[in-house]
């Protein structure tokens, strides 16, 4: 198949729900598979997927989005960064409303603050440029998919010499906190349907680790229906047979190798780091950091910005939903107190949150 049409034909999806119902069949017990992406829990509640497997096939959503797993004490320094009529912060729009300690940055915006929304890290760098009496900060938020492009605006702006450029980085990288969720006895995760857009960096060889050294199956699968269900009887297809590997599903984008070129940007502009997330707490080498001899571009350095802890609102679950251990239905805030439009946690707020998927969709 070549186009995003035929992924998303009924009669093809139904057959393979077929192939997965009679899969089922042979299973011992009851299987449960992650799916570790943003874009991969938003097409699942979209097109419904979780309707057509039997009750023997369960899937999971984990922690998939940047934004959602980014923790709150990130979000009190964007704030400070912000309230400071010197800095202009410059933001992808899915970091907005994504609420502080006790604010959110377009509450900011609406007092005065001047938070901008940009579409590349590379419009800050020109913003940076074209204001040279103020700091221009970008909010460095993201997995492995955008860290590339921020590492780029990063040499880009010391190749212009533009000292008043800098960024606040939070990057993650996925595969640490699949290790800690495979590990854990109440999730029981029997595979896991691997990111997409992630996995166009770093390639399908990221994940063999995980699948050597915890048995567990890995499919790198695309986000179109047929993609998905295609994912799903990769991964019981290895269950059944004994087997943990890494297979790619999604070959008409990912490779085995990645992406040479942004894995090697990477690696100039940024060093692993231990991270804290949201859910999971503080995760060794989990996290990206730029390199000290580029510390001049690193905002929490120029600054000097404290590891803030953030509070959370206390009622809010989004931490037990980010593991997977807690459907957004049983949030007590859902769809009551919290919505899209006054999020109270940061599942609810961005497009690819599971909250936020569950809203759209799954109600």
């Amino acid at each position: 198949m070549k186009f995003q049409n035929e992924f998303r034909d009924r009669k093809l999806v139904a057959i393979m729900a077929d192939n997965i119902r009679a899969m089922a069949r042979q299973l011992k017990r009851p299987v449960n598979f992650m799916e570790v992406c943003g874009t991969h829990t938003m097409s699942i509640y979209q097109y419904g997927i979780r309707s057509l497997l039997p009750d023997m096939v369960r899937l999971v959503s984990g922690p998939g989005c940047p934004v959602c797993v980014t923790p709150v004490g990130y979000i009190d320094n964007a704030l400070a960064c912000a309230v400071d009529p010197g800095n202009i912060v410059a933001t992808f729009g899915d970091m907005l409303r994504v609420p502080g300690s006790s604010s959110s940055l377009m509450e900011q915006r609406a007092l005065g603050a001047d938070v901008r929304i940009v579409y590349s890290p590379l419009d800050a760098v020109i913003l940076a440029r074209d204001n040279p009496q103020r700091r221009v900060i970008f909010l460095g938020v993201g997995f492995e998919t955008t860290a590339p492009a921020v590492a780029a605006s990063i040499l880009e702006a010391a190749r212009q010499g533009l000292a008043n450029y800098c960024v606040l980085a939070a990057h993650k990288t996925m595969p640490r906190p699949m290790e800690i969720l495979t590990a854990d006895p109440e999730l029981n995760l029997a595979g896991y349907l691997c990111p997409a857009h992630v996995s166009t960096v770093i390639g399908g060889m990221a994940y063999q680790a995980l699948a050597q050294e915890y048995h567990i199956p890995c499919v790198v699968t695309g986000f179109e229906p047929a993609d998905v269900m295609q994912g799903i009887e990769m991964l019981l297809a290895q269950v059944l047979k004994g087997e943990s590997r890494v297979d790619i599903q999604y070959r008409r984008a990912v490779t085995w190798e990645g992406n040479p070129k942004a894995r090697a940007i990477l690696e100039r502009v940024f060093a692993p780091c231990d991270a804290v997330w949201r859910g999971l707490g503080p995760l060794p080498g989990s996290g990206l950091c730029i390199r000290p001899q580029l510390s001049g571009f690193d905002a929490a350095q120029v600054l000097g910005l404290p590891e803030a802890a953030g509070v959370e609102n206390s009622a809010c679950r989004c931490g037990e939903v980010l593991k997977g251990k807690m459907e957004p239905f049983d949030c007590p805030l859902f769809g009551g107190v919290c919505t899209p439009e006054s999020p109270v946690g940061a599942c609810m707020v961005s497009s690819e949150g599971t909250c936020a998927a569950a809203y759209k969709y799954g109600r």
